[in-house]
């Protein structure tokens, strides 16, 4: 049996993934396909799959699956395109919206021009948690500021959990890492047997952090949501700069605040529509 799939592919700061309205179009094994759409060369390309579902705890629920299949806890940059695409496609008129996801309930701040279209959202992130890892052999614990190697590299990282995890190492220049040598190593080494997401910073004398990231299950991506927050809390945690950074990837900026009266993280920045599109399936 054949039918017709609606998407639509957006982008958050150069994070693009497949959007699907799960409500008109149910899917089955998303995990298919995921691997099977998000190919360049023959498919529609993208760095995953992210369906937009019903809750019975918030307004909308949100599942992610990477570009390798695998499901993702959490991703910032979706979040944000999902904030634009459920009030522009008249899914909803609120400004404020509630989106269920595997790390838990964010809230999602919509900023509208005067034609009232989306131009920027601003996603509480809720609290940065602790990421362990048995980095010296006396069982698991964060790492702040910790040595880790990869190859014959070595870094100094601190992990952060942002609803999933992060490996953050920064580095005086970015022009000499390999992401596509480095990142695979890091987000496969032993000390984290989940596998991770890393993030290579260089600060700048501007005051914002150069990233480039490593995503688990994706490889790299212009930009990450919940990196760029990770690294703004482990510069902060480092003292490197204070709660308040501006974060610069390959495919834009975020602004990152983590607010010490709450402990959230609240990150504002982009969300762009691409096209729309059909896909005829095979179940």
């Amino acid at each position: 049996m054949t039918r017709i799939i609606e998407f639509t592919k957006m982008h958050g700061a150069g994070n693009d993934y497949i959007y699907i309205d799960t409500m008109r179009f149910p899917l089955d094994h998303p995990e298919r396909w995921a691997v099977e759409w998000s190919k360049y060369h023959t498919g529609i390309g993208s760095d995953g799959l992210v369906l937009i579902g019903p809750s019975d705890k918030a307004d909308f629920s949100m599942r992610i699956f990477n570009a390798d299949g695998s499901e993702a806890m959490m991703c910032g940059n979706a979040s944000r395109c999902i904030g634009k695409y459920v009030y522009e496609y008249g899914l909803t008129t609120k400004t404020t919206v509630l989106l269920e996801t595997l790390s838990g309930i964010k809230i999602l701040h919509l900023h509208l021009d005067e034609t009232n279209r989306v131009t920027s959202v601003t996603v509480d992130m809720g609290a940065p948690a602790d990421e362990p890892a048995d980095y010296d052999g006396q069982g698991a614990k964060p790492m702040l500021e910790q040595p880790i190697f990869a190859g014959a590299h070595r870094y100094v990282g601190t992990t952060v959990s942002m609803g999933n995890p992060h490996l953050v190492l920064f580095v005086d220049s970015l022009s000499g890492i390999d992401l596509t040598v480095d990142g695979p190593l890091l987000e496969h080494h032993p000390l984290f047997p989940g596998r991770i997401n890393v993030e290579f910073v260089e600060p700048q004398a501007d005051g914002s952090l150069r990233m480039r990231v490593w995503e688990r299950g994706s490889g790299i991506t212009q930009a990450c949501g919940t990196g760029a927050c990770a690294t703004a809390v482990a510069a902060a945690l480092t003292g490197r700069r204070p709660r308040q950074s501006r974060v610069v990837m390959d495919g834009g900026t975020l602004e990152i605040t983590w607010d010490e009266a709450t402990g959230h993280v609240m990150m504002t920045g982009p969300a762009t529509i691409v096209f729309d599109g059909k896909m005829e399936i095979r179940e």
